[in-house]
């Protein structure tokens, strides 16, 4: 008997593992036929008929500035392409080299598995309002950590609304974008995946964050519950799915 209700505990833990707040959040990736002139506009095609994603949860203690923070994504056989767009105040970007400490400015981040899992490692690509950016790959949170070369950097192309450097802080309302494409072949550089197309399953999250300008805040699309603000939670990461 006491071996069965082992056996039961462990089976409930696992269910408990397995439904994380993340596996509740989805969004579809729609295939876009025309790629997208990286520009930095919302609204243009493709991107006018794409549904957005939101980011209404957060980190910490519910901040006193929440900026409005949505974002898009969008593939085709090369590339997978990625749009934020942020209504935000308290505007500030110092970082000036790629690799640098972006995530202290007025920052937005993807973080993504190309697979089903974070088996295999994940990624973080993370990008202040200036487009100076920030990207790793991580076989686990500060586990094996690549930085992605700057050759291949400068394979993404990268939009972005504001100057590169924003100093002083913009204190009134702003409204800023940054977009970027990412070509699958700099993904398999870092991780071996197979070409996503149609129920091809990704995990990933979206971000935005202000360390160190006047408001700082921790905004997340998928729920994380843990104590302290912490993006490098791949376990909860939510769930795109390829249409």
């Amino acid at each position: 008997m006491k071996y069965l209700s082992k056996l039961i505990v462990i089976f409930l833990l696992s269910i408990t593992a397995c439904n994380r707040p993340g596996d509740n959040t989805t969004y579809q990736v729609h295939r876009i036929t025309e790629a997208p002139e990286i520009n930095a506009v919302w609204d243009k095609p493709p991107w006018s008929g794409i549904k957005p994603l939101q980011l209404q949860n957060y980190m910490g203690d519910r901040p006193e500035h929440f900026p409005f923070t949505q974002a898009k994504v969008a593939y085709d056989n090369a590339a997978v392409y990625i749009i934020f767009r942020v209504e935000d105040r308290y505007v500030k970007a110092v970082t000036r080299k790629n690799h640098g400490p972006v995530f202290t400015d007025s920052c937005v981040e993807f973080f993504f598995s190309p697979a089903d899992n974070s088996q295999k490692g994940y990624f973080n690509l993370e990008m202040n309002c200036g487009g100076t950016m920030l990207f790793h790959h991580q076989l686990a949170p500060g586990i094996k950590r690549d930085s992605v070369s700057e050759g291949d950097i400068a394979q993404i192309e990268v939009a972005h609304s504001l100057p590169k450097i924003v100093d002083p802080e913009i204190e009134e309302d702003t409204t800023w974008i940054v977009e970027y494409r990412i070509p699958f072949s700099v993904i398999s550089h870092y991780q071996t995946f197979p070409q996503p197309g149609t129920g091809t399953i990704w995990r990933a999250n979206f971000y935005k964050c202000a360390d160190k300008t006047s408001h700082p805040h921790w905004l997340t699309w998928a729920p994380i519950d843990q104590p302290r603000p912490d993006f490098h939670q791949p376990g909860y990461f939510g769930t795109l799915e390829f249409r």
